[in-house]
């Protein structure tokens, strides 16, 4: 059955049902507006700088379109006095495109420094700047087909795209919800400006930013320590219960199987310090890989009924789109020339991305353009899926897989491998962002084609802007060592774990033992109820336990609040006030960064 149109929300944005927007009846509300293309783009750049920030610091990304909602409404109705539902879904919508497309940056770019490529006489950035422009441009192409078909036929949950249209349709509270964002980024600006300076340095208490939990009796192996960061406490304090197994894998490693393994004499005798990097760069780090990866592949295994669906999809998409034609009304989605030449150049891009690469010959840089091209739709088709009905969106899987395939495809080209998972994991988070702000816009009343349109002429800038904080971040640190990986403020899991499988593939000095108890693991996990647990407890693996406890903390403050005061009570006031916290001490640090290199320049 077809689904019944969907409705359009008063300007006053109170929620106000009014007569349903028909497809074929033009939209009579202010959407496409300079006001709400302006204050994406702005929302959009900002929002990448801090999640970019937050993916180095924790390994994974929160979706940025709550926060981009919440200010949307406080600028376009309560500064323009002008903003409707729809016009605020246009600003979430460019804003949330611009900042997923770093997420798929941030996972694999940084590999590229941890592994000392940027130090070839050879290299350059662009091929690569290429190739995750062209993964953003495919990524909202490659998807868009499937709109109709998932949204409004198979009606898939999509369950972040309708709690942001709960948002954008809550009227005059998104006021309160902003004036607690802005509260939460000032404490967290100031508290980060004091740790960076210093001055709450204790010596034998404080240092580093970290509190010492030792107690003059814990041991250094158990990371007796906790990061006094609030942007951990605040990624806590959103995820909640969800986010328990993250808190969970840390425990496991650094007060479970690191004191076990010295108990038991699996380790030498070294001193403290020492002894510590010997259990994580021997035991857990493998450990943790081979989590991740037996996870990804069992996410393949057990999404293979949605990819049968998906394939389906497409299919049933095809001829709808067909039989309906493009005649009547208003266009409901963007033209197929439109989709079709931008595919066109989005592929050629990414073959011209490969062939720039040092050491790829044509023939290799054809496959790699066929290859990543195949691998992106089939990915895409699989995450829509699994976002559209479990939230979960497993890029650092695909990424994972994607990387250990082309390295064997391609004889071991590491850039060119690296190239193309970068490609692959914007596309990915392309195509579930999309879908995610498709579905808010079936709920409040929006045109596809416009937020179609509007995501795929700004969804490239993210890109860029991604590839600038990560650069800047490498070379501001301080003291002008490396800015994030192992031993930094940033610990980069993600590109630590895809780091260790290529180093481990080149070396050919793979901990056989470990990966393979590992991928054991991580597919007992990911085929056990609770989605998402196997990724989580092997990124859990690279953190230092001082960030993943105070995440914990979070965690485990929102579970008390929501016991005592109601889960509404929660969502109205914690999350606008986490983000807050998030955005403020991300921007601190990035605008740190810079200020490090200016001045030591």
């Amino acid at each position: 059955m077809i689904a019944q149109p969907c409705t359009v929300f008063s300007s006053n944005l109170t929620g106000t049902m009014i007569t349903p927007n028909q497809p074929d009846t033009p939209n009579t509300y202010r959407e496409f507006s300079v006001a709400a293309v302006l204050l994406g783009f702005i929302q959009g750049v900002i929002l990448n700088v801090a999640f970019v920030y937050i993916a180095l610091k924790l390994g994974f990304s929160i979706g940025g379109s709550t926060i981009a909602a919440i200010l949307g409404y406080v600028f376009l109705r309560g500064v323009l006095r002008t903003g409707t539902a729809v016009e605020n879904n246009l600003n979430q919508t460019i804003a949330s495109g611009i900042n997923s497309a770093g997420t798929g940056v941030v996972f694999v770019l940084p590999a590229v420094f941890l592994l000392g490529l940027d130090q070839m006489p050879e290299f350059s950035l662009w091929p690569l700047v290429i190739a995750g422009i062209s993964g953003a441009l495919l990524g909202v192409v490659l998807i868009i087909p499937l709109r109709k078909q998932l949204i409004e036929l198979q009606r898939l949950r999509f369950p972040t795209g309708v709690a942001v249209a709960s948002i954008i349709s809550s009227g005059y509270a998104g006021a309160d919800k902003a004036k607690l964002l802005g509260i939460g980024f000032i404490i967290a600006a100031v508290w980060k400006i004091i740790l960076v300076l210093g001055w709450c340095e204790i010596p034998g208490l404080i240092e580093h930013e970290e509190l010492n939990l030792s107690f003059g009796i814990l041991p250094a192996y158990m990371a007796p320590a906790l990061y006094l960061s609030l942007l951990n406490f605040a990624a806590g304090l959103l995820s909640g219960r969800a986010g328990l197994p993250f808190f969970i894998g840390g425990i496991l490693a650094w007060w479970v199987i690191s004191p076990t393994s010295v108990a038991l004499g699996w380790t030498p005798d070294l001193p403290d310090v020492e002894l510590t990097l010997y259990i994580f760069e021997k035991m857990l780090s493998p450990l943790g890989i081979g989590i991740l990866i037996g996870a990804a592949f069992m996410e393949v295994i057990v999404a293979y009924p949605a990819i049968k669906s998906a394939l389906r999809a497409l299919s049933d998409a095809a001829h709808i789109a067909h039989a309906q034609g493009s005649s009547k009304g208003l266009r409901e989605e963007m033209p197929l020339q439109v989709l079709v030449i931008g595919g066109i150049l989005a592929v050629i891009l990414f073959f011209f991305a490969a062939w720039l690469t040092p050491g790829v010959s044509l023939p290799q840089a054809l496959m790699a353009a066929l290859l990543g091209v195949l691998w992106m739709g089939l990915a895409g088709l699989i995450v829509a899926q699994a976002t559209g009905l479990t939230d979960i969106s497993p890029i650092s899987g695909m990424a994972l897989i994607s990387v250990s395939l082309m390295l064997f495809l391609l004889d071991g080209n590491i850039l060119a491998a690296i190239l193309i998972t970068i490609g692959v994991a914007v596309a990915i988070g392309q195509s579930s962002d999309m879908m995610q702000d498709l579905k808010t816009g079936f709920i409040v009343g929006s045109r596809p084609f416009l937020q179609q349109m509007a995501q795929f002429a700004s969804t490239w800038i993210g890109v860029l802007v991604a590839f600038g904080v990560i650069y800047l971040l490498w070379y501001g640190a301080a003291d002008g060592t490396a800015g994030f990986g192992p031993g930094t403020d940033l610990p980069a899991p993600q590109a630590v774990a895809l780091s260790g499988i290529i180093e481990s593939m080149q070396s050919d000095t793979i901990a056989t033992d470990k990966f393979l108890l590992g991928g054991i693991i991580g597919a007992v996990l990911t085929a056990s109820p609770f989605s998402g647990v196997g990724v989580l407890v092997g990124l859990a693996m690279y953190l230092p336990f001082s960030v993943t406890l105070g995440y914990g903390l979070g965690c485990l403050t929102n579970m008390w609040i929501v016991r005592r005061r109601g889960a509404s009570y929660a969502e109205n006031t914690l999350v606008p006030l986490a983000a807050g916290l998030i955005i403020g001490e991300a921007i601190i640090g990035v605008g740190h960064a810079i200020y490090t290199i200016v001045s030591l320049g």
